[in-house]
C-alpha cells in the first residue's frame, strides 16, 4: 500500500496496457504501479467526442475468416465506402472466485502458493478495516512481487474476498492504493458488491486515461449498474483510448436497439472522417450491435400473453 494521495482520476495521466482481467495472464506487465506505454489520448468529457482518439486502425479485424459478407446497402457513419458486417463477439465470462483460486493453485510456484495461503488466512482472521492500514492491505501491496505480474490481479481479488471487504474498505483501497490495487478493486466489485453503491469507483476510473483501469471499469459491475447515459459514454471512452470493446461486458445486450448510442457513434465517426482519420473497426462492430434488437420472450399463449 502507498500513502494516501489525490483522487486517481487526477493521477493517472500516463495510460497503461489494456488488461484482460484477473484469471488471464499478461506477461508484458511488471508488478506494481504504472508501467504501460504512454498514451497521449485525451479524456473525453461527458457528452463530447474529441479528435484525440485511439490509434488509427485499432482493433482491426484480421483475415477473411473474421469477416462476413459485405453489406452493400449500409454505409459506415462518416465513411462513403461499403461497410463490412462484423460477426458478433461475446466477451468471455467473468472468472468466478473458484476459477481464480484454481488458476493460482495450478500456476503459482510453491513459495508463492504458501505466501498466498498465509495472506488469505490473515485476511479471513482479521477482516474489514483496522486502524490506518489493515494487515490484508499490506498483502495487497506485496501481491505483485510475491505472485508475479501475471497472477497479481487474481491474488488481490481473492485477498479482498477473504477480508470481506465492503464498500468502505474497497473505497479506501481504491483511493489510497497503486494503479494495480485500484484495478484489482474494480475486478472484485462483481464478486463483493451486489448493489450500485460502488458506482463512484467505476465513474472515477472512467474519467482516467489509464487504459488498464478503463478495461477493468467496463466489466460486469458496470454492465449491471451504469445508467444508459453513463454506459454509452463508457463505450465511447473505450473507442477514444483504444481499449478493445471486447472488454465491455454484456455489450451485445446493452447495445441492442440503442438508437442514441448509434447517433453518438455516427457523430464520432463523422468527426474522425472530417479530420482525415480512419474510423476504428470496433466502432462499426458496436454500430452493428445497435441495429440488432433483442427478441421478445416466446410464449405459448395463442394471443401472445404469458400464462
Amino acid at each position: 500500500m502507498t500513502r494516501p494521495r489525490a483522487t486517481p482520476a487526477a493521477r493517472t495521466e500516463n495510460t497503461q496496457n489494456t488488461e484482460t482481467g484477473p484469471g488471464l495472464t499478461d506477461t508484458d506487465r511488471s508488478t506494481d504501479g504504472a508501467h504501460g506505454p504512454e498514451d497521449t489520448s485525451q479524456s473525453a468529457t461527458d457528452g463530447s467526442a474529441t479528435n484525440q482518439s485511439a490509434p488509427d486502425g485499432a482493433a482491426t479485424t484480421q483475415g477473411t475468416t473474421a469477416r462476413s459478407a459485405t453489406d452493400q446497402s449500409t454505409q459506415g457513419p462518416g465513411d462513403a465506402r461499403p461497410r463490412t458486417r462484423h460477426p458478433t463477439h461475446h466477451t468471455a465470462p467473468t472468472p468466478s472466485l473458484a476459477d481464480l483460486r484454481h488458476q493460482l493453485t495450478t500456476h503459482l510456484d510453491p513459495a508463492a502458493h504458501t505466501w498466498l495461503d498465509h495472506a488469505l488466512d490473515e485476511a479471513a482472521a482479521h477482516p474489514g478495516i483496522h486502524g490506518p492500514i489493515s494487515v490484508w492491505e499490506l498483502r495487497l501491496a506485496e501481491a505483485g512481487r510475491r505472485c508475479g505480474a501475471a497472477h497479481a490481479d487474481a491474488a488481490r481479488v481473492l485477498i479482498l474476498d477473504a477480508a470481506r471487504a465492503g464498500i468502505d474498505a474497497l473505497t479506501r483501497v481504491y483511493f489510497q492504493g497503486t494503479a494495480d490495487e485500484r484495478r484489482a478493486v474494480l475486478h472484485a466489485l462483481p464478486h463483493l458488491v451486489s448493489g450500485p453503491g460502488a458506482l463512484p469507483l467505476i465513474e472515477d476510473a472512467l474519467r482516467t486515461n489509464d487504459t488498464r483501469l478503463l478495461s477493468a471499469a467496463v466489466g460486469p459491475y458496470a454492465a449491471r449498474h451504469l445508467s444508459a447515459h453513463a454506459w454509452r459514454h463508457a463505450v465511447l471512452k473505450c473507442l477514444f483510448t483504444g481499449v478493445p470493446v471486447d472488454h465491455v461486458a454484456d455489450l451485445p445486450r446493452r447495445a441492442a436497439g440503442d438508437g442514441e448510442l448509434a447517433r453518438m457513434l455516427g457523430d464520432y465517426a463523422a468527426e474522425r472522417t472530417a479530420a482525415g482519420r480512419t474510423v476504428p473497426e470496433d466502432l462499426h462492430r458496436v454500430l452493428d450491435l445497435t441495429e440488432s434488437v433483442t427478441p421478445a420472450p416466446v410464449t405459448d399463449h395463442p394471443h401472445g400473453k404469458e400464462s
